[in-house]
């Protein structure tokens, strides 16, 4: 587990591929980071079991407590990057209305709100174009505006874009999911200073484009 910050407070890592964020019975990073730091963690944010990248923990309930607050509040910032089918455009934002499927574990754009529904809206910037093995792919940034479930992944399937590798909504490619949480924002929830964290994926189909580069 790479591990790019820590104190007695918080804990910024990268999950990989196949951990869970929260407490299971399998792999996960409750216990990962209780063997590194002897001290239990306290999740405030989550990533699916199939998406890698940065996350923050909190050490104590106090500095999760903080940390929600400013989740709630918005100023807890988060950005991915993805490959995904297709050529998008430059830039755009997306908001939609999505439903989610316990029994499924499935999201779904609706068009009329429902019980259940919520609003979900993200922006993103294409950084890289590519034809690879005849396939159209766009690797692109992603600011999160809402934390819906599977929200990346259905609001860009929902256009005709699957995420790569991401066979549950429409993908033929049914492998690892090209979706990597890339920076996180926050302010250290002690000291209040404010702390950004970045990492680059690499490995799978990340390695079939020349080079990624790293968002402004």
């Amino acid at each position: 587990m790479k591990i790019f910050y820590q104190d007695n407070d918080i804990i910024v890592c990268e999950k990989e591929y196949g951990v869970s964020s929260q407490k299971s019975d399998g792999a996960n990073m409750l216990d990962m980071i209780r063997e590194v730091t002897g001290t239990e963690a306290f999740p405030v944010h989550r990533l699916d079991i199939t998406t890698r990248g940065i996350m923050v923990y909190a050490l104590n309930q106090k500095s999760a407590g903080e940390l929600s607050k400013q989740i709630q509040a918005g100023t807890f910032k988060k950005s991915y990057l993805a490959i995904v089918h297709g050529e998008c455009e430059d830039a755009g934002e997306m908001v939609d209305l999505l439903y989610h499927d316990r029994l499924k574990n499935k999201s779904f754009v609706v068009s009329t709100k429902r019980q259940g529904s919520k609003e979900a809206r993200l922006e993103y910037t294409t950084l890289q174009r590519a034809k690879i093995e005849g396939e159209e792919l766009s690797l692109v940034h992603i600011r999160l505006h809402t934390g819906r479930t599977h929200q990346i992944r259905v609001q860009f399937s929902s256009r005709a874009h699957s995420l790569y590798g991401d066979g549950k909504y429409g993908a033929h490619d049914n492998a690892k999911i090209a979706l990597y949480s890339h920076s996180i924002e926050l302010l250290h929830p002690k000291t209040k200073k404010s702390m950004y964290f970045d990492a680059l994926p690499s490995g799978d189909i990340w390695d079939k484009f020349a080079s990624i580069p790293k968002p402004l």
